[in-house]
């Protein structure tokens, strides 16, 4: 996602969102509040990695789907609801694929 996105709203703007997104869904999903405020990209996502292995697999894909749903809405109310429907719809396609795949299983 940060690879679609930076050229659009730069790297603080794609780790500003991230990092409130998760500050949100940790409101739903409480066990994310430890991680939320960790230094770097690469330390925040190898906790949040972590975290969600730590939980059922339901629980896990709940946070990670409110997490990316969280992340497309504050995005939509920066750029708008089309171009943001725009850049990210190859991630919501590999979200359709994974479920479909886990729905198989």
């Amino acid at each position: 996602m940060s690879s679609l996105l930076t050229p659009v709203i730069g790297a603080r703007g794609v780790d500003v969102i991230f990092r409130r997104s998760l500050y949100l869904t940790a409101t739903s999903f409480p066990w994310l509040v430890v991680i939320w405020d960790q230094g770097s990209n690469a330390a925040l996502l190898a906790s949040l990695k972590l975290c969600l292995v730590g939980h059922s697999a339901d629980e896990a894909i709940e946070a990670g789907y409110t997490l990316l749903v969280t992340f497309t809405e504050l995005l939509s109310t920066l750029i708008g609801e089309s171009l943001s429907r725009s850049i990210l719809s190859p991630v919501w396609a590999l979200q359709a694929s994974v479920s479909e795949q886990e729905t198989q299983s």
